[in-house]
């Protein structure tokens, strides 16, 4: 009970929608951050691997200010009262964020300089500094710089006709002081230098002159150090790094636009030059200059984060693949395959046999591959229909599709032009695959179409056959070989049909009819989510077995959580994964006791959804694309699928629940005060639920 609060009186009903009961989404999501930087402490980890899970602790945070803290400030800005299930404010959230925000940055660097920094050196991979500098490496780094950085940097000094610059965002940039006067007499005193994004962040030094085997050096060491070069005649007194977050979500008024590609390649410039969000600086960087900064973007010193080291941490990923140590990096792993799919010349006998379910990344992503290879050569395949999210533009599912195209079959596919960050490289996709004949469309006004599904139609014989592809995670053979995602492979008529209709959906904008297997958003899935966990309520109510288990990547729509409180409350025992944001408060006494909610972060990012519902002893298991948020129910298209055939349910429950409920290896255990406690081993067996799955599901032949 909170200070001040009254006491509840005995047996009054609880309010479910009361703001104690609900984590802060964007505090949950810094808590996220938080496990991930866990992750550089854990000494069981390898040590590159270690840079690696910094590098992202650094990415996570960039677009959390991007996104998520921008549209705070301009909440703020505008004056706007309007709040979340939390009840907190845009301002107090803000305040709550900066100092949540500030710790983790002050924990990234301690990790980086105290712990990494000097294991590293220990194995011969060592960040050079320039007071460490032999005669002979400053001879080849000065080179280096007069040769490859000095031609391409264009420092400006300012003074009236030279204002100061527009910072990219993310951008590596210096901050300089000067002494003296140019070849025009002036002396404006500063000077700000961008690096151009060619430049690479972090240097090797040449073997023949390292004192180690593998010596690098960052480029902003390399810049502050010769940047006396740059001003003939003047000298520098200062060079110190910064770098600008800007606000990157994109706003296009779908309703007003008649072309929704021109207006996102019109309106993407804007994210390299949005409003400013947060300053990071050098740490030594003077305070008069830090408030000039400040001053120039329009900031205060509480959006300002002093750095004791490279600004932009996320580039020490580049090291880990210049560095050949297989020793201190995850070792290899080849994935399996289903025994069917094995040496199998053609998918589409495989899959009249049967439903196949590949569990990524340790069943092998080829079958989808070949799945679309098969459809673009077979003479019997007529049409292809696939949505795409996330891809890249020179995959092998994109050729397989322009194939298709070209060799006369009907290829539609519906891409999301605005996948966050990858907009760009949809809109180059688009233009590439209708070029080869594809039909592109982008999905619907207002909703983001996050599904994911391949459909093919085959002649058989007298008859239309149709073939059907649903998954988890998104077309991307890169990104398949890092997170867990299920697909399915099925030509179960009424799987068929469904998928057919959501398609004709997308792309007529006609009205799909009743679905007989898939739940659809944003008209079916959310109501029927509900009603599977007010199914389970009544059965615990009853006195009868009920329990549901669920795995996703994020837990925030306030009905979905209010339900899960009843069911609680009723007895249903309820066991939820959930990988970042959770904004439910388990073990809450009178509300969540029977609920416990947990967290994995290993060495894949965990990205499958998975619901359960033990449905009087007739088990319901579903996945989907959807997690369990309002944008994901109500302002996207997302599919979610049944699991059929009692060995299909057997294993996937078996997969998603059975291994991850008994990991105590990477688990983290949400208490109700939102904080995580890591679930220690005690005197058991260690159980690691990613690399159980690696064993389970590799090769045989390995």
């Amino acid at each position: 009970m909170s200070k001040g609060e009254e006491p509840r009186p005995a047996n009054a009903p609880i309010d479910l929608g009361s703001p104690q009961l609900y984590i802060n989404r964007e505090l949950s999501q810094l808590e996220f951050n938080r496990r991930v930087l866990e992750q550089v402490k854990d000494p069981d980890v390898p040590l590159l691997e270690r840079v690696r899970y910094l590098s992202i602790s650094s990415s996570i945070l960039d677009e959390f200010y991007e996104i998520r803290v921008a549209g705070l400030i301009q909440q703020v800005a505008y004056g706007s009262a309007t709040h979340g299930p939390d009840n907190l404010l845009p301002a107090e959230l803000l305040r709550l964020i900066t100092n949540t925000a500030k710790e983790l940055v002050v924990e990234q660097y301690r990790l980086l300089n105290d712990v990494l920094k000097p294991e590293l050196r220990e194995r011969g991979i060592w960040f050079s500094e320039p007071p460490e500098w032999t005669d002979k490496r400053r001879q080849w780094l000065k080179r280096y710089f007069h040769q490859d950085l000095a031609p391409i940097l264009s420092p400006l000094g300012l003074d009236p006709a030279h204002p100061f610059p527009k910072v990219l965002n993310k951008g590596l940039a210096f901050v300089l002081t000067l002494e003296g006067k140019d070849a025009f007499g002036r002396a404006s005193g500063k000077a700000v230098m961008q690096a151009p994004r060619s430049l690479p962040r972090v240097i090797q030094v040449p073997p023949e002159i390292a004192e180690v085997p593998h010596e690098f050096v960052f480029l902003s060491a390399i810049i502050e150090a010769f940047a006396d070069d740059l001003f003939p005649g003047m000298t520098v007194t200062g060079c110190y790094q910064f770098r600008v977050t800007r606000n990157s979500d994109l706003f296009v008024d779908e309703e007003e636009v008649g072309d929704l590609l021109r207006a996102l390649e019109g309106e993407l410039p804007s994210r390299r030059f949005g409003d400013e969000v947060r300053l990071e600086l050098a740490q030594n960087c003077p305070t008069e200059l830090e408030r000039f900064l400040v001053t120039q973007f329009g900031l205060t010193e509480s959006d300002t984060y002093r750095c004791p080291g490279p600004v932009n941490l996320n580039r020490l990923e580049a090291i880990i693949d210049r560095v050949d140590h297989p020793d201190l990096k995850f070792p290899g792993f080849s994935p399996g395959l289903p025994p069917r799919v094995q040496g199998a010349d053609n998918l589409f006998d495989v899959i009249r046999d049967g439903d196949v379910l590949l569990h990524h990344p340790f069943q092998s992503f080829n079958p989808v591959l070949d799945f679309l290879r098969n459809a673009a050569r077979d003479p019997n395949v007529l049409s292809i229909r696939q949505t795409l999210y996330r891809t890249g533009a020179d995959s092998s599912v994109v050729r397989n599709l322009i194939d298709a195209a070209e060799r006369g079959k009907d290829v539609t596919v519906v891409i999301e032009l605005r996948a966050r960050f990858d907009e760009a490289a949809n809109i180059s996709l688009a233009n590439r695959l209708q070029e080869s004949g594809v039909q592109v469309v982008y999905g619907i006004v207002g909703h983001k179409t996050h599904s994911k599904m391949t459909l093919v139609i085959r002649r058989e014989g007298r008859s239309l056959k149709r073939y059907v592809h649903l998954g988890t995670g998104n077309y991307h053979a890169r990104t398949a070989r890092l997170y867990t995602d299920y697909g399915l492979f099925t030509c179960d008529r009424a799987f068929g049909e469904d998928v057919q209709k959501v398609f004709h959906q997308l792309s007529a904008m006609g009205r799909p009819g009743r679905l007989k297997k898939l739940l659809q958003s944003p008209f079916t899935l959310h109501k029927s989510m509900l009603e599977f966990i007010g199914r389970e309520a009544e059965a615990a109510r009853a006195g009868k077995p009920a329990r549901i288990k669920a795995k996703m990547n994020a837990l925030t729509e306030p009905q979905i959580i209010q339900a899960l409180y009843q069911a609680s409350q009723a007895g249903v025992q309820i066991e939820l994964i959930v990988r970042g944001m959770c904004a439910l408060r388990p073990g809450v006494p009178g509300v969540s006791e029977n609920i416990s909610v947990r967290s994995i972060i290993g060495r894949f990012l965990e990205h499958t959804r998975v619901y359960y519902f033990e449905n009087h002893g007739n088990p319901l298991v579903y996945l989907s694309s959807a997690d369990w948020m309002g944008r994901s129910f109500f302002s996207r298209v997302e599919t979610c699928f049944p699991v059929e055939g009692k060995r299909l349910i057997k294993r996937v429950v078996k997969e998603s629940f059975d291994t991850y409920l008994a990991d105590n290896t990477h688990a983290w255990l949400l208490q109700s005060d939102g904080s995580y406690r890591r679930h220690k081993q005690g005197n058991a067996r260690p159980r690691d639920a990613q690399l159980i799955l690696l064993q389970d599901l590799k090769d045989p032949g390995v």
